[in-house]
């Protein structure tokens, strides 16, 4: 089976082509960093307007880098939330009208679930449940993955997710957009103990919280005019990456206390290209004696391939969704369930 599938939940549009929800035939990604850039931040107007603009183009790079025609496709998916509207809706109605015209069949994906299976692509005999972290620039939540199409949603954050935070610390700091590498590179030669930052919400395994990190940030910007960039980075970053471990080891806890053995801890989202906690979470893993499911970093931004890993599954589980089903921008996963 040759699926079709495109990403536009935000500001990245891409396609793809994979065969079985395995074997990788094209990837194209187009990213509007420079669009957005200048304005610190995706502008959702903005990203749909260029989107569609670029959607029939990035399809068809897809379709010639894979060596193939839309006869060649079997089933069609689209990305139908959670995500910005205007974005949504030019990716969904795209894949869809390509369906509608070959007469082929078409499933909407949840773009948390495409995260959350993504691993079964990079990694071989993965068995359930296991325990996902999910932290990018839109979300931030721990998800235990009973199977394919079960999931529960264990710790979120209450606020900004993490990634966001990342961009608004950037920003304090002069540093540009998007912040999340920026951040990360300057923390490799920083000192994490430079400054004790608050582990929101330590005490309570099912909320995350970092808008009070951010402002934390803010008061040792304005009060240490001395302090070296670096040093900040490293501290905040340490910060954020320990209250994600910590609920991460939490939510592993949870399937012990069920008697259920927890067979792995994967990754997905922006921040799981992060390299601190890539490492961080490796080391969790052997701390349980379990497989760390740590994507290759370019399956950890917006992309069309994960999409058609979930849309598969899917397929395979749910069969397909007619036309008319709409997209959904603030779609949970645990609706799937």
């Amino acid at each position: 089976m040759n699926i079709l599938s495109i990403e536009s939940s935000c500001d990245e549009m891409a396609a793809a082509i994979v065969s079985d929800g395995r074997v990788v035939k094209s990837s194209v990604v187009s990213s509007q960093i420079d669009l957005h850039k200048k304005y610190g931040g995706v502008v959702p107007e903005l990203a749909g307007r260029h989107h569609l603009e670029l959607v029939n183009n990035v399809v068809q790079s897809a379709l010639d880098e894979a060596g193939m025609t839309f006869n060649d496709v079997d089933l069609f998916a689209g990305t139908r939330g959670p995500g910005l509207s205007a974005a949504l809706l030019v990716g969904c109605t795209a894949a869809k009208s390509y369906a509608y015209a070959m007469g082929k069949d078409f499933v909407g994906v949840n773009h948390h679930e495409a995260h959350i299976l993504s691993v079964l692509l990079e990694h071989e005999n993965v068995e359930f449940p296991f325990v996902s972290l999910l932290v990018s620039g839109g979300h931030t939540m721990v998800v235990i993955v009973d199977s394919p199409g079960k999931y529960r949603v264990i710790g979120e954050t209450i606020d900004d997710a993490a990634g966001e935070a990342y961009d608004k610390v950037a920003r304090l700091l002069g540093l540009g957009y998007p912040g999340g590498p920026l951040v990360d590179t300057l923390a490799l030669s920083g000192n994490p103990k430079a400054f004790n930052f608050p582990r929101p919400m330590k005490d309570d395994p099912t909320k995350m919280s970092f808008s009070g990190l951010k402002t934390a940030v803010k008061y040792a910007v304005r009060d240490n005019e001395d302090a070296k960039v670096e040093d900040i980075c490293a501290s905040f970053q340490e910060a954020v990456i320990d209250s994600l471990i910590s609920k991460t080891r939490a939510t592993i806890e949870v399937l012990n206390e069920e008697k259920l053995k927890t067979t792995a801890v994967s990754i997905g989202g922006g921040v799981a290209a992060n390299s601190n906690l890539r490492t961080r979470i490796e080391s969790l893993a052997k701390e349980y004696s379990i497989r760390a499911l740590v994507p290759d970093k370019a399956m950890c931004t917006d992309n069309a391939v994960m999409i058609a890993v979930a849309g598969k599954v899917h397929y395979d589980l749910r069969g397909p969704d007619g036309l008319g089903v709409g997209i959904d921008p603030g779609w949970k996963i645990s609706d799937l369930s």
